[in-house]
């Protein structure tokens, strides 16, 4: 009997706002299939940009929302962060927080002093997600930088997904920061390696595999850790994004969501498929379906469909050539169709437009 993809790995790494849940809503499918990994034995970490809330906080809501975990289970930036700036700066140092009291307890944690204002002068700038930041609070960290503190973003997600859509992240307000002072910040959370590494080894493993939706943080933070990775379209990146992703933020696998863990790691590798044919021609790629015996019906972001299939032998060619032009020609009212549910650039839309799957 084949092991399914989640049971080739030592650790899973998880990541959590548009992975395991969207918002305050548990992606569908989610809560089981982690409870059949934990079930096989296989380490979890859930790793999370969001510094705004403590690790037993983060647990909390998520066994609220019925997805297990433990409080050891669970690495932030904002710890990732913390851990940083010990390494630069004197014990005992003050350090401004941008962000919230959860920031401000892990500076603690590692011996730092956290403090709210430039003066006395901070020797340090700690920026992580709050939903309470105002204007008042970046200036008072521009104060801080432009007179030498060393400045740690605990990320750089420049949006947070919720059930509402795409709200600005803590990487906007680092943006602004920037924009002010001239400055860039080190970054403690994804895409850089010290939030993974420091989940990697606490789970003593040496095949992880990190799951997550953002190309620009899991997937790049994974390829820098040195870990295979699975991207999931359950959140921000989609698949146009994927087709024309620079290889450093190409995954290795890619699934509608977290129940693709439980098949076998063959189904969701990107790699040719047999149901597809596809060319690189000159102007992008043709898409054309060899067979639809035993192709499903394209219904949306979750779950193994047939534009899955189509999107992994895509992004196989395209990426066999390297970068370029990512439009895609529909072959026949198949690959249309597909297309269409991809949301992919294509050629010769007036051919199939009153098309369906066949």
């Amino acid at each position: 009997m084949r092991r399914s993809l989640g049971g080739e790995h030592d650790a899973l790494l998880f990541d959590l706002d548009g992975t395991v849940y969207r918002g305050g809503e548990v992606i569908e499918g989610a809560e089981s299939t982690i409870s059949r990994i934990r079930e096989a034995g296989v380490p979890i970490r859930y790793v999370t940009n969001n510094a705004s809330k403590p690790p037993e906080e983060v647990a909390a809501a998520l066994n609220a929302l019925g997805v297990a975990a433990t409080v050891s289970e669970v690495s932030t930036s904002a710890q990732a962060g913390a851990a940083l700036l010990a390494e630069r700066v004197a014990p005992g140092s003050p350090v401004l927080v941008l962000g919230t009291g959860a920031l401000a307890e892990e500076l603690v944690n590692v011996g730092l002093s956290p403090v709210r204002g430039a003066d006395p002068a901070p020797v340090a700038v700690i920026q992580g997600h709050s939903p309470h930041t105002t204007w008042a609070d970046l200036a008072e960290a521009c104060l801080a930088i432009r007179g030498g503190a060393v400045w740690v973003a605990c990320n750089r997600d420049a949006t947070l997904p919720t059930e509402r859509g795409e709200l600005p992240g803590n990487g906007a307000l680092v943006a602004a920061l920037r924009e002010a002072t001239g400055s860039s910040p080190l970054v403690a959370g994804k895409p850089e390696r010290t939030l993974l590494d420091r989940a990697v080894n606490t789970a003593e493993a040496l095949r992880p595999m990190l799951v997550g939706d953002r190309l620009e943080t899991d997937i790049l933070g994974a390829h820098r850790a040195g870990i295979t990775s699975m991207m999931v379209l359950s959140g921000v990146s989609t698949p146009a994004e994927l087709l024309a992703a620079p290889a450093e933020c190409r995954p290795a696998h890619v699934a509608g969501d977290l129940t693709a863990l439980d098949a076998p790691a063959e189904t969701t590798v990107i790699a040719e498929q047999a149901g597809w044919k596809v060319d690189a021609t000159g102007s992008g790629l043709s898409l054309a379906a060899v067979s639809t015996a035993g192709f499903g019906t394209a219904t949306g972001k979750t779950g193994e469909w047939t534009g899955l299939t189509a999107l992994r032998a895509l992004c196989t060619a395209r990426w066999a050539v390297g970068s370029g032009d990512t439009t895609v020609t529909p072959e026949d009212s198949t690959a249309e169709a597909v297309l269409r549910e991809l949301g992919l650039p294509r050629l010769g839309d007036e051919r199939f437009a009153t098309s369906t799957v066949d």
